[in-house]
């Protein structure tokens, strides 16, 4: 008999997500989950995908992934099950000279499927700051600089955090994003973009080079965007 595809898309669900101190993070995410299921499943199959949500809802990772649907696929006999997790991740940073704490939101997203196609992935969208290099060579005094969003997804081995994976891209701009920054602060990174001069095809660059050095790590794609511009 024909497998039928069914799922749910876009719902929100209370999550936690383990952090690498240790702790959990309360947050909340937007699932999508789908599976390919005999016909008979149809009508138990919402309430199976929820039921295995509740269940690991109290500690989400990239590793409970194949474990999360491998009992949506044991529970409908499906032939593949697929999961997509979206969520904001938030990280306590504080500001490079008055060392003032705040919250830097980062928008996370774990992606895993498992019979016909098994394959897992995490990803982040991280805002940076670029300085054109350009603008720099040009002009008398300052530079061109402006807001930038830089993803990058990956699949590994092994187990990677999703802090090593934000540092690793923030290290490889013009400069950091902080959420709140004081006067001595704000002199602080215009002059450390000032430094460090990058073209988004540099950021691209440096975030894969830093990615192949990683031991766990084993593909990747990185792309960079801006956002504002003076021509």
């Amino acid at each position: 008999m024909k497998n039928t595809t069914v799922g749910v898309k876009y719902i929100k669900f209370p999550v936690l997500i383990r952090e690498k101190s240790g702790t959990l993070q309360e947050t909340f995410a937007s699932i999508s989950l789908h599976a390919d299921i005999p016909k008979r499943y149809r009508e138990t199959c919402v309430s199976t995908f929820i039921a295995v949500l509740n269940k690991h809802q109290d500690d989400m990772s990239v590793n409970i992934l194949a474990k999360l649907l491998s009992e949506v696929q044991d529970e409908l006999q499906a032939e593949a099950a697929h999961l997509e997790m979206s969520f904001p991740y938030f990280i306590e940073k504080k500001a490079p000279v008055s060392q003032t704490t705040s919250l830097m939101e980062y928008t996370c997203r774990f992606t895993g499927s498992i019979g016909k196609d098994e394959d897992f992935m995490l990803s982040v969208r991280v805002p940076v700051t670029t300085l054109c290099p350009c603008s720099k060579e040009i002009s008398a005094g300052g530079a061109h600089n402006q807001r930038a969003e830089v993803n990058l997804d990956v699949k590994f081995t092994g187990f990677v955090w999703l802090e090593d994976l934000i540092d690793m891209v923030e290290s490889a701009a013009s400069s950091q994003v902080y959420a709140l920054l004081k006067r001595p602060d704000e002199k602080h990174v215009t002059e450390q973009a000032y430094d460090n001069p990058m073209f988004v095809e540099d950021v691209v660059r440096k975030v894969s080079e830093l990615a192949k050095k990683h031991e766990n790590i084993y593909w990747f794609s990185v792309s960079v965007e801006s956002f504002e511009s003076i021509h």
